[in-house]
């Protein structure tokens, strides 16, 4: 990378920043839901945008089988997800979507527990 103009040059790593900032935070995210990016498996649960938009609105069954393998495979990933940008912009309110496996009557559900600053019930 020979640059006769510094202001390339400084562009260019700028450039370079922002692109290796981006595939570490994409790697750092995936480490809660193991080898499954956060992204794929927030996609998985597009059953529950409903329920995790509305408090009264009935989760779907679809829904409760995606959360119940969920937390069976990665427990830590149903709290990665929903605290996760991408859920913020699916419109997902966190305190209403945490209520989920308890709706789903999910055995095994991780109750008391804290996500983020919400308190799964």
């Amino acid at each position: 990378m020979n640059c006769s103009i510094p202001k390339a040059c400084l562009v260019l790593a700028f450039v370079f920043l922002v692109a290796t900032q981006f595939l570490v935070e994409e790697v750092g995210a995936a480490g809660e839901c193991g080898k499954t990016p956060i992204r794929t498996a927030a996609t998985s649960l597009s059953p529950c945008l409903s329920a995790a938009r509305n408090a009264r609105a009935k989760v779907p069954p679809a829904c409760c089988t995606k959360v119940g393998a969920l937390i069976k495979t990665a427990p830590k990933c149903l709290c990665a997800v929903l605290l996760s940008p991408l859920a913020k912009q699916a419109g997902i309110n966190p305190a209403i979507a945490i209520a989920i496996p308890k709706k789903c009557n999910i055995r095994n559900r991780p109750a008391g527990k804290k996500c983020g600053r919400y308190v799964v019930p």
